[in-house]
């Protein structure tokens, strides 16, 4: 007969020893590090691979928008006005930079279909104002097409 002060011994297990199946407090505490270790590693490669995207957008689209503005300049001798930027690159315009319909004889353009949106402040807005306060710079009397987000972006 078993005594009843000892234990039943449960099968495929010996006497005294822990069950198996989980984890102890330890090993959940090594895997969290690890876990930790890996993120502080891999997170700030992420966010510079985002930082660099957003770098090499603003470099493609100024580049686009330079090209466009070359042949704008060469179709009516002159470089986009200020005040007339979007219409005149977008739309369909004379020899003097006016605005006319699409089918008029010896019109040209459009040159881009829209402003394109600069990546880190999310507008296409076109100014001639300080780094910051808009979306893209434009110097009419120089042609020159910036971004203007930041002091980093404004030196493309």
């Amino acid at each position: 007969m078993m005594s009843s002060s000892l234990a039943p011994v449960h099968p495929g297990r010996r006497k005294g020893t822990r069950p198996s199946g989980g984890f102890t407090l330890v090993e959940v505490l090594i895997v969290v590090v690890i876990l930790g270790v890996l993120a502080a590693i891999v997170v700030p490669q992420f966010v510079s691979a985002a930082s660099e995207s957003r770098d090499n957008a603003i470099r493609m689209d100024l580049h686009r928008m330079r090209i466009q503005m070359e042949l704008y300049k060469e179709h009516h001798n002159g470089y986009p006005t200020l005040a007339g930027f979007v219409v005149q690159m977008t739309g369909t315009t004379d020899a003097s930079g006016n605005a006319v319909a699409p089918a008029t004889p010896g019109a040209f353009g459009p040159y881009i279909r829209e402003v394109p949106l600069n990546p880190n402040s999310g507008g296409n807005v076109v100014a001639n104002t300080a780094v910051g306060t808009s979306d893209w710079f434009y110097d009419e009397n120089t042609g020159t097409f910036k971004a203007n987000d930041s002091a980093e972006t404004f030196a493309y």
